[in-house]
């Protein structure tokens, strides 16, 4: 029921992707198994199915030789492609670790994490971002994978496609694959600071790296070194995001310097077919008068961006600073959301599909946490219309006496529907807005109250679903 309430990914299974899967009844098994684990919050088997029959179901989809993490997330990416049609969108990729360090026991098909011992697994998702809105659109691309066991050759011998650093290169192959009505800039961190990521860029795709090795210049200059003598060129206000719980983030004044830099080609393994040296802009951004305690921001961005004036410097400022994004959806499906580390799946390739799943889930309680501050979008994206008298009768019942404690989004937004769902969650409309878990929290609740309000009037309102 609770899947029919709340209307969400449905038509990105339901409606015309069913080839993905090669079966109609695991297309409709996907979509509700996306929606059970929004409106759930948890990756708990038992608690996803509600019934000994569901969770029997669950298992049975996440076994099916129909399903894989490479289909569920084909399929998203989808309904993505859909809705960054004509828009500026800012494509953001990151890896993230699961690591099993006290729960290993019983896992099957997993290689060492990062420590190169225990059990676990990588995630590398690539989420689309609306430039005007700063609001995550949706999931474009994810590689999920896990290492194999014994010693590989050595890092600087192997061509690229041998290394796990080829995702940031197919992740932008992905991003203009996926969104071709869109115009798109690629944002990543220092990691993907990659000569062949230059060399071999897309035409329609922009990029802003950070810099993450100070690389030879063609004329025998550093990389680090370029803009030691030029003058800033603006200085502006940047936020800072949170770097872990208890830390509310900060707003850091930043001088702006910027040059052309030509990169020359690295003296390693599997570059000879790529180009001698590459052109690029260098934005460096250095903060000013950090506060005690606090290391000053330097982000040294490289990025394909024509930059001329102080307003593109701070663009290209603004627009990385928007990476810290894909953190929140690595929250919202780990420690903050979903425990997705806490899984009782046991076999890798289905938790990998459970993984893929999970991550729809992650970047539903994040558009609900953007939604919080006033979201043009519908209220329909998430929820179907029929309720449209019920929202607004909760919505009242949740009201308080003060003008704080008022709904005061349009009923039919989607911003009117994550006011509810904070309420419902715990937020008294005072103190710090409401976050990741107060927002799942109250989903869950909003989902349930609806689908009480359905069988209760079923009769009298025969739309309702």
């Amino acid at each position: 029921m609770i899947a029919d309430v709340i209307q969400g990914l449905s038509t990105s299974f339901a409606e015309g992707h069913a080839m993905s899967f090669g079966d109609i009844r695991v297309a409709e098994r996907a979509e509700w198994l996306i929606e059970r684990v929004a409106t759930a919050g948890t990756l708990v088997l038992r608690k996803l199915g509600e019934t000994r029959a569901g969770e029997k179901a669950v298992h049975r989809f996440l076994s099916s030789p129909y399903v894989s993490a490479e289909r569920i997330v084909e399929t998203l990416a989808a309904r993505t492609a859909a809705q960054c049609a004509g828009r500026r969108i800012l494509v953001v990729q990151d890896t993230t670790e699961v690591n099993f360090s006290g729960r290993d026991k019983k896992r099957r098909g997993f290689g060492p994490a990062g420590d190169g011992k225990t059990p676990g697994f990588f995630i590398h998702p690539v989420i689309a971002v609306d430039v005007e809105s700063e609001a995550v659109v949706g999931l474009v691309d994810a590689e999920i994978w896990t290492r194999s066991h014994g010693r590989v050759a050595s890092r600087r011998g192997r061509a690229i496609e041998a290394k796990e650093s080829a995702r940031w290169l197919a992740g932008c192959q992905a991003a203009v694959s996926v969104l071709p009505d869109a115009q798109v800039t690629m944002v990543a961190d220092r990691e993907s600071d990659i000569y062949l990521l230059f060399a071999h860029k897309p035409e329609r795709l922009d990029l802003i790296v950070r810099a993450g090795q100070d690389r030879k210049l063609a004329d025998g200059g550093l990389l680090f070194e370029a803009l030691a003598n030029a003058k800033p060129l603006s200085t502006t206000d940047v936020r800072v995001a949170p770097r872990g719980p208890g830390d509310k983030g900060r707003i850091a004044t930043v001088e702006s310097r910027v040059g052309t830099v030509r990169l020359a080609r690295p003296r390693i393994a599997g570059l000879s077919d790529a180009p001698k040296t590459v052109d690029l802009t260098l934005v460096e951004a250095r903060e000013i008068n950090a506060p005690p305690g606090k290391t000053p921001l330097l982000w040294r961005l490289l990025t394909t961006y024509t930059v001329s004036c102080a307003a593109q410097a701070e663009e290209v400022v603004q627009l990385y600073r928007l990476r810290w994004r894909i953190e929140q959806i690595f929250r919202a499906l780990k420690s903050d959301g979903l425990a997705l580390p806490d899984s009782q799946v046991i076999d890798a390739e289905r938790l990998f599909n459970l993984t893929a799943i999970g991550l729809a889930g992650a970047i539903r309680t994040i558009q609900l946490v953007d939604a919080r501050d006033g979201s043009p979008r519908p209220a329909s994206d998430v929820i179907d219309t029929n309720f449209a008298v019920a929202l607004e009768r909760l919505s009242k019942r949740l009201e308080g006496k003060t003008q704080r404690q008022k709904n005061r989004h349009p009923p039919n937004s989607l911003a009117f529907v994550a006011w509810i769902a904070a309420r419902l969650g715990g937020w008294n409309c005072y103190y710090k807005p409401p976050g990741p878990k107060t927002m799942r929290d109250g989903w869950t609740r909003l989902a349930a109250t609806l689908e009480g309000y359905a069988l209760a009037t079923q009769c009298e309102n025969p739309g309702i679903p």
